[in-house]
């Protein structure tokens, strides 16, 4: 076996070119494997800091349309999985249920929150920004840290201040160098007052650092003109009763909107815990990276099908040479051995690059997303690794083992006689 190991050595380095083109299809599908891998690892450690950003003993309120007959029969689903997106509005949420949410003994804290989009000016600069009004208890709960100022207090969000706090970049972008505390900035047809603004923190479906929070009072009286919340976040005491704190704020949430606690289609709102988010996300990334794998399977299965018809290319090429081997005494087996091996090394070879330029790339990724202000992680598991060693030795040996025989019963007098 050790001979036959090193004649396949040195049969690969007799053709450095051939052997590098042939392990180009096994490189192309294992680096993408390992790159969708450790991309899914570092998107993972995204979604991880995004729910951590709001603590991590959440709870998520949020208004939704309730489920019509029509799109019940198309297979919408119920209750919590349901997340119908409209143009209707759903002003049934107000302040008062999250003072009864409170009131929940498993219930420590939690605040609303309204979203708007308003023309923002400073001086010469102006941007069409996204505007978060959320009461002052969003800042017992929230993970954010200010770069500086301070945070608007309870006082302030029930007088409905005209006080803000800025993203990191939306800063930059108003005011440059120049300080931006105690300055007004024009929202609408209304001047704030600059009180804070955050420190750097990325995030998903929008960038966090180009937007403004202000007092919910304020943002629903005086810039939107509404008196209901688009969503709330609750912070619970125990975790571990997240679930059933859950279902608590769905039949206070039904009392309040005089909804049949039997019939939860009616419901004009979902509750979600951080288990259900992640839930949620996984089983779309799973699917997306099951998608991703299957390509990069079709990539391999091409790269196997290259190498075996390059090793019976091999094979004809060495006829001569096989027949003399088996005239001075070498059995099938080595015969099969030698060219097996070849096949196996080949795919290895193209496994080791190919698990290099996934990380490569993967690191790539990271970098762009961190450039991006992204909580990105970057990480190449072990067992992506492993997959990456043990698909291209597999597809070695699968794809290698029919040349191998082929070579192997050639009859010797008529191996030594091709040319």
């Amino acid at each position: 076996m050790f001979t036959a190991f090193i004649q396949s050595i040195k049969a690969l380095r007799s053709n450095p070119v051939r052997t590098m083109l042939t392990t180009l299809g096994i490189v192309i599908g294992i680096a993408t494997v390992i790159l969708v891998l450790s991309a899914g690892e570092g998107f993972r450690s995204l979604i991880n800091s995004q729910l951590e950003a709001f603590g991590t003993n959440t709870l998520f309120v949020e208004t939704r349309v309730p489920p019509t007959t029509k799109n019940r029969g198309a297979g919408a689903a119920s209750n919590d999985q349901s997340r119908a997106r409209s143009p209707v509005a759903i002003t049934s949420f107000k302040n008062r249920d999250v003072e009864d949410i409170k009131r929940l003994p498993n219930v420590k804290n939690a605040y609303g929150m309204v979203v708007g989009q308003k023309v923002t000016s400073y001086q010469n600069t102006a941007k069409n920004v996204i505007v978060y009004g959320a009461s002052s208890s969003r800042f017992d709960i929230d993970k954010g840290k200010l770069s500086k100022g301070r945070f608007y207090s309870m006082a302030e969000d029930t007088g409905g201040a005209q006080v803000i706090i800025l993203g990191s970049q939306l800063a930059e972008d108003l005011f440059r160098d120049e300080n931006p505390l105690d300055k007004l900035v024009r929202i609408g047809e209304l001047n704030f007052q600059v009180i804070g603004v955050y420190e750097p923190r990325g995030g998903l479906g929008g960038n966090e650092d180009s937007v403004i929070y202000m007092p919910i009072n304020t943002a629903q009286k005086k810039l939107l003109g509404i008196d209901y919340l688009l969503f709330a976040i609750v912070e619970v005491k125990d975790q571990d009763l997240a679930a059933a704190t859950a279902e608590d704020i769905r039949l206070v949430m039904r009392h309040n909107h005089n909804i049949d606690a039997d019939n939860p289609d009616k419901d004009d709102f979902f509750v979600q815990t951080q288990a259900d988010a992640l839930n949620t996300f996984n089983t779309i990334f799973n699917g997306i990276t099951i998608l991703l794998i299957a390509i990069a399977a079709i990539a391999l299965i091409v790269g196997g099908v290259g190498i075996m018809n390059i090793m019976y290319v091999v094979v004809t090429e060495r006829t001569s040479e096989i027949g003399l081997k088996k005239a001075l005494g070498a059995k099938e087996n080595d015969i099969l051995n030698e060219f097996l091996i070849e096949s196996v090394l080949v795919t290895v070879l193209g496994g080791i690059m190919g698990i290099l330029a996934g990380a490569f790339l993967g690191w790539i990724v990271s970098l762009i997303a961190k450039s991006a202000n992204l909580a990105w992680t970057f990480s190449v598991p072990l067992y992506s690794i492993a997959i990456g060693f043990g698909v291209s030795a597999s597809i070695g040996m699968i794809f290698g083992v029919l040349p191998a025989r082929a070579a192997s019963k050639l009859d010797p007098v008529e191996a030594m006689r091709y040319e």
